[in-house]
């Protein structure tokens, strides 16, 4: 009894000495070390990759290509694309995504333009907002110019498929499905029917790119459109929305 008695008095005296100890650290140092510390975090929380380019002198890395070694498109045309197989260095006062997108976001100077909005309404009530943009919208004012398109035009149209990010609005009775690819089915196919001599394109970014590529496999050959581009794509749903809570960011 006497012995455990001992001890916690011993613990209690030795809390009290580093505690004293500590109090004796001028506050200027805490200060120093929380600056560190958060400085790491931001760092690492904002992604920058400063200091790995400073020690490889700013030579940037190789663009990683992944394809397939009989692939037409590869050899037609990212072969002849010289930035392709160069060296990607970020700007060093930029080195990291997140500043990236704010600085476009607030000193950016894209051109000037409106687009015109089209109402299309699909079978099952559903409202899906076409954003049209023609090339003189941006050359000539969107504002100056017809924006009629004629059936016979002959002039290659793009389709881009936006990820959560799109401003533009839909509605309809059912609900929210990334893996649904009924409503981008319907727009390329009512697009080709409207403008059947149209080359007809497709790009999708981020979850529209897992929709445009879902939209591929599973109408094969029937699909009307000539080529089609997918940027960073979650190609497992499951295994993304399960990452989520688990990133950084």
């Amino acid at each position: 009894m006497d012995w455990s008695i001992s001890w916690d008095e011993s613990s209690l005296n030795a809390y009290k000495e580093v505690f004293r100890a500590l109090c004796l650290i001028p506050i200027l140092h805490y200060v120093i070390a929380f600056m560190v510390i958060w400085v790491v975090f931001l760092y690492n929380f904002l992604e920058f990759h400063f200091f790995q380019d400073f020690f490889s002198g700013f030579r940037g890395a190789p663009v990683a290509l992944t394809f397939h070694p009989t692939s037409h498109i590869y050899h037609g045309v990212v072969s002849k694309c010289k930035i392709l197989h160069g060296r990607y260095i970020a700007t060093p006062w930029l080195s990291s995504p997140h500043f990236q997108t704010a600085f476009l976001n607030f000193f950016g100077n894209p051109p000037a333009f409106s687009y015109r909005r089209q109402l299309f309404h699909a079978s099952d009530g559903g409202t899906i907002a076409l954003d049209w943009l023609t090339s003189s919208d941006i050359s000539r004012g969107a504002f100056e110019v017809n924006h009629t398109i004629s059936k016979d035009d002959t002039t290659p149209l793009v389709v881009v498929i936006p990820g959560l990010t799109s401003d533009s609005t839909s509605s309809s009775d059912c609900f929210y499905n990334a893996g649904w690819t009924e409503d981008a089915r319907v727009v390329i196919d009512y697009l080709h029917h409207q403008y059947p001599k149209a080359p007809l394109f497709a790009i999708g970014t981020s979850i529209g790119a897992n929709i445009l590529v879902k939209y591929l496999g599973e109408d094969r050959e029937k699909v009307p459109v000539a080529g089609a581009v997918a940027i960073c794509s979650p190609w497992d749903l499951l295994v993304s929305a399960l990452s989520i809570p688990k990133s950084s960011y």
